[in-house]
């Protein structure tokens, strides 16, 4: 699987909201892509990552 251009393994296939969880992001804080496809934060838990998978995460931060 690739995460923000990075290759990475995964032991089996899981969740976006559960990889996030894992990976320690903040889910209000954060768009996913998948395959290409925005998903939207009450959808993450039924879309599964497996190593085919093409995962960016993009990082909101405050700031002034």
């Amino acid at each position: 699987m690739q995460v923000n251009g990075e290759q990475t393994t995964l032991a089996e296939p899981v969740s976006v909201a559960d990889y996030l969880e894992a990976n320690g992001y903040r889910p209000e804080l954060v768009a996913v892509e998948l395959d290409g496809e925005i998903i939207p934060r009450d959808q993450r838990a039924t879309h599964l990552l497996t190593s085919q998978s093409t995962l960016e995460i993009v990082q909101f931060v405050q700031g002034g």
